[in-house]
């Protein structure tokens, strides 16, 4: 039998009851935020300390980092959720495996040319 105190303590009706307060303090403190009514000349200018601005030709290409990215990420978090597999739940090792061969096909797939 489930008390008020248990239920409270569920991730759902946690999580709405964090989203809830979130939302309405977010609110609450933009209505008593200070707001220009009139924004100043330069306001949407960027600032370079005072220097002048100039439009340099510079644009990164992240393209090469995302697959180093995405590999970490699968990897480790594979990783992490294997090796915290509980003992008393090692009988079920075809879910393991199902798991691992999903990570192999998600790496292989991320890494193909």
């Amino acid at each position: 039998m489930m008390t008020i105190n248990n239920w409270l303590l569920t991730p759902p009706v946690s999580f709405s009851i964090i989203l809830v307060t979130t939302i309405a303090l977010v609110f609450l403190f933009s209505k008593l935020s200070y707001k220009s009514k009139k924004l100043s000349e330069g306001a949407k200018e960027p600032y370079a300390c005072g220097e002048d601005t100039y439009n340099h030709m510079a644009h990164p290409d992240y393209s090469i980092f995302f697959p180093f990215a995405f590999f970490f990420t699968i990897a480790h978090v594979g990783t992490l959720i294997i090796t915290t597999v509980p003992v008393a739940t090692l009988k079920n090792l075809n879910i393991a495996v199902l798991y691992i061969i999903g990570l192999v096909i998600g790496l292989s797939v991320l890494l193909r040319k």
